[in-house]
């Protein structure tokens, strides 16, 4: 299988690890991944609010790139992948096409219309097959107990993006069990984590991030998972703000999601970047079974 890899802002800067974590996993399962530097940033939602059509034409600009490329865009970011895929459904309508392809014009670009986009969590559980990657795990992730954290932008709008359920979906905890993890269920496993309004009211976010997490301990969780890079950034990164905000501390390790399948795939620690993490994730991985990165 080979993709257009579209990495996305994050992972090529701050969450460097979730990029390494991502080949690694691709290159164990046979994924090929094509680059293009001359993929742009998706907009994050926030180009969207400004101005709809600037944002549709910014992303099919990048899909446009891969179509031209003959491949399907890979993304490993929750929200690229919900701004990529909204902008592939906008465009169809009639209004909207004329004015993307008048902006694009200029630059020689056309779109057909034709690529799929996938985030990483999808082209492992469908386009892979859980079966294949359970027969592919060398190590077990043993006894840790896992909360998938899913988050917005990979789910909703539901009716749009027309993958699982927005309040009960399966996809990742499916993927937990057969790298040999246990699945943690809890509400707030589809929630946001408070990262849009990180900058405008950091006390909210972090009283929505801290809930999330509390949430995914009251049922036994030892560590959260997440698909999405900015999610990453609130339960981890700004986990310390959490804390002040809920009052108390909350020592919740949290992985990207292809840190915790190259775990099972027999990677190190070192090669998934762990040790990058704010939140020590040492506790967690004792109960894999997995050795601590050095820190």
């Amino acid at each position: 299988m080979k993709l257009a890899y579209y990495p996305g802002c994050v992972a090529q800067e701050s969450g460097k690890e979730l990029d390494r974590s991502t080949r690694y996993v691709c290159r164990a399962l046979g994924i090929e991944l094509a680059e293009f530097p001359s993929f742009s940033c998706c907009g994050s939602g926030f180009v969207d609010e400004a101005n709809e059509v600037l944002n549709v034409a910014i992303n099919v600009r990048n899909l446009a790139i891969a179509e031209r490329a003959g491949l399907d865009v890979l993304t490993i970011c929750s929200t690229c992948q919900g701004m990529l895929s909204l902008a592939n459904l906008r465009y169809r309508d009639p209004r909207v096409k004329e004015r993307v392809d008048a902006a694009l014009r200029p630059l020689g670009i056309e779109y057909r219309g034709t690529v799929k986009v996938k985030h990483l969590l999808r082209v492992l559980t469908e386009d892979g097959g859980i079966a294949r990657l359970q027969q592919k795990v060398v190590r077990p992730l043993g006894a840790v107990k896992i909360g998938a954290f899913y988050g917005c932008h990979l789910l909703r709008p539901a009716d749009e993006l027309d993958w699982e359920s927005a309040e009960e979906p399966h996809a990742f905890e499916d993927l937990l069990r057969a790298v040999g993890a246990t699945p943690v269920e809890y509400r707030g496993r589809v929630m946001c984590c408070g990262f849009p309004i990180q900058f405008v009211k950091p006390e909210t976010a972090g009283r929505i991030a801290g809930r999330q997490i509390e949430d995914a301990k009251a049922h036994g969780a030892d560590a959260m998972a997440t698909p999405c890079p900015l999610c990453h950034i609130s339960l981890d990164a700004y986990q310390n703000r959490a804390e002040k905000a809920v009052g108390h501390p909350l020592d919740m390790p949290v992985f990207h999601l292809p840190q915790v399948v190259g775990l099972a795939l027999g990677a190190t620690p070192e090669e998934l970047g762990l040790a990058r993490h704010l939140v020590p994730v040492a506790p967690a991985l004792a109960k894999m079974g997995s050795a601590a990165p050095s820190r």
